[in-house]
């Protein structure tokens, strides 16, 4: 089943059970997907998965200002909708496997100092494309480069 399958499967579901929440964001997550289609060019997985994880971070961010001004039942919509939407990503890597993931990387590339931070990230985005924040990795990469690993 591909995904634009499993979300209008999901959709109807929604409609059935009557499940707003869950409803507005798997539309939402069509439409962004209907979006990319309308582009003219191919679609892959990678692609299908970049735009859900934008959605992410927008609604991450969003929910983070209604903290700020005390809305909290806006900023309750906003995390409701994050969580629907992460069941369609792949899983997330912990910490611990990032770190270890991220040393191997850094033995491999050669990497000394934080001056060679580049060449690091470079290969570890490739590698953890969809599986881990790219904060958390930067910030990981970091540390290890500081303490000379």
């Amino acid at each position: 089943m591909t995904l634009e399958e499993k979300i209008n499967a999901d959709i109807k579901a929604a409609m059935l059970a009557k499940d707003q929440g869950k409803l507005e964001a798997v539309r939402g997550i069509k439409a962004a997907l209907l979006l990319l289609k309308s582009s003219g060019s191919s679609v892959t997985a990678e692609d299908e998965i970049k735009a859900m994880q934008k959605m992410v971070k927008q609604r991450k961010e969003a929910a983070d200002i209604y903290v700020t001004q005390n809305r909290k039942d806006l900023a309750d919509i906003e995390l409701s909708q994050i969580s629907v939407i992460e069941s369609y990503l792949p899983k997330q890597m912990s910490e611990g496997d990032i770190k270890t993931a991220v040393a191997q990387i850094i033995t491999q590339v050669g990497a000394k100092s934080p001056a060679d931070m580049g060449k690091v990230m470079g290969v570890a985005t490739k590698q953890f494309a969809g599986k881990a924040d790219g904060k958390i990795v930067s910030g990981i990469v970091k540390q290890l480069l500081a303490n000379g690993q």
